[in-house]
């Protein structure tokens, strides 16, 4: 994929991760129980991605791979999890825009440390005043929204 169509597909990404915490919102509404409503949704995403996989099944780990993976990396999934369980069970009470505008600012934030001091394996970006003012820009939005 050429540099030019990164940014693009990432602006989509941004744009359904909105449009599914309203989806996963009224599956809750409609299944009442959020556990049911959050395993049915993964049950989804685990069929396609099992599907693919067995579609392109390559490239598989190597036992190198697999000895020099960090102890915590099959745990993102679950972090991933709790994000879509907090969506299915707040996103009506607070309103999509309030709800993505704090998990997007709150994210943005945490990437910034997880940047600056070089995190989970992540290369160090460290953190300048105009990359700090971008955040508290995008926070002052957020109160924006909020308020209004």
């Amino acid at each position: 994929m050429k540099a030019g169509w990164i940014l693009p597909f990432i602006v989509l990404g941004g744009m359904l991760q909105s449009a599914g915490a309203a989806m996963n919102g009224q599956l809750k509404q409609s299944l009442l129980n959020p556990y049911l409503a959050s395993a049915v949704s993964f049950a989804l995403v685990t069929f396609l991605f099992s599907a693919l996989f067995l579609v392109m099944p390559y490239p598989l780990p190597t036992t190198t791979n697999l000895a020099g993976m960090p102890w915590w990396a099959p745990i993102g999934g679950l972090v991933g999890a709790l994000q879509v369980y907090m969506g299915l069970t707040q996103v009506n009470k607070v309103g999509a825009g309030l709800f993505m505008g704090v998990t997007v600012t709150s994210a943005l934030i945490a990437s910034l440390l997880i940047d600056h001091f070089g995190l989970l394996r992540m290369d160090v970006h460290p953190l300048s005043w105009p990359r700090a003012a971008g955040a508290a820009l995008l926070a002052s939005g957020v109160v924006l929204i909020a308020k209004f």
